[in-house]
């Protein structure tokens, strides 16, 4: 059940997303809300299903509650992203603040978090108190598992804000020192995303409790997910957006989680008995089919 209606609404997303570069003006603004909404129901409704209440209750405390306090101070003060201002065409706002934003953050902080825990081992023993404080194996992992969450979703932005600077969706006041080829962002901005991901990350584990360590079948939606942002941004931006160096910002950085992720899979699907052959010593004279 949990599969059944995380690909459903995985496949409704990725048809709105193909549908955004064949839209305009009003239709193409409603269209990004509507992408947002099902995103977030993507994910809050996997995290509900396929682990409990707890986990999705912790993932909307930290990435949406999360995401709307970051961004209203970062509205109203300008830090930790620099000077902005939303336009209206993104919705109703609170403090300045249109109620989608914070359920973009949301929207891809699970796949982002499930993919970092793929990449860690999957299934690290709980601790108890939410925090590993054992063997320096078990922190490593934890740092290593918080790393690659918070890059995989603050990379992110390097395709989302192109985009959506350049819908006038929101624009900034001062938009210096800017990433080569993306005119328009300060690059205080991509460091804020960064920041508040991995505090968004360190806590999410802690709120969640021990069913947030690991991955199985049920969680192949989420990460098709991710990898299907990753790959789709890039031919997007490259070819129906005319954003090219978004296009390659955005490669490079997701790449990090991306790319070891996919080869991850890659190699999981290989035929058991491949597997177990590249394993078994090479013996002259013996018949290896038998």
């Amino acid at each position: 059940m949990t599969r059944r209606i995380s690909w459903t609404l995985l496949a409704v997303l990725v048809l709105a997303q193909i549908c955004y570069p064949l839209t305009t003006g009003a239709t193409r603004a409603g269209l990004t809300v509507a992408t947002v909404v099902l995103g977030w129901l993507l994910s809050v409704g996997h995290a509900l299903l396929s682990r409990g209440p707890r986990v999705a209750a912790a993932l909307v405390a930290v990435a949406t509650g999360g995401g709307f306090a970051i961004e209203a101070i970062g509205v109203a003060t300008g830090v930790p992203f620099g000077s902005y201002d939303y336009s209206g065409e993104l919705g109703p706002k609170l403090a300045g603040v249109p109620l989608i934003i914070p359920l973009a953050w949301t929207w891809m902080a699970w796949p982002a978090w499930l993919a970092a825990v793929r990449l860690t081992g999957g299934s690290g023993t709980p601790t108890g108190s939410g925090t590993p404080t054992g063997n320096g194996t078990t922190v490593g992992r934890w740092v290593g598992r918080i790393a690659l969450a918070a890059v995989g979703l603050a990379a992110w932005d390097l395709f989302l804000d192109p985009q959506m600077v350049a819908e006038g969706y929101w624009v900034w006041r001062d938009a210096v020192p800017a990433l080569p080829g993306l005119a328009g962002i300060p690059v205080s901005n991509y460091l804020g995303w960064l920041l508040f991901a991995v505090l968004l990350m360190s806590a999410l584990r802690p709120l969640a409790g021990p069913a947030a360590e690991h991955t199985d079948r049920r969680d192949h939606p989420m990460i098709a997910l991710y990898l299907w942002t990753y790959f789709s941004s890039i031919l997007a931006h490259a070819v129906f957006l005319d954003l090219p160096a978004s296009a390659l910002w955005g490669a490079a950085g997701m790449a990090v989680t991306a790319v070891p992720l996919a080869v991850t899979l890659l190699r999981a699907r290989r035929p058991h008995h491949a597997r177990r052959d590249d394993h078994q010593p090479h013996r002259p004279g013996v018949d290896a089919t038998r």
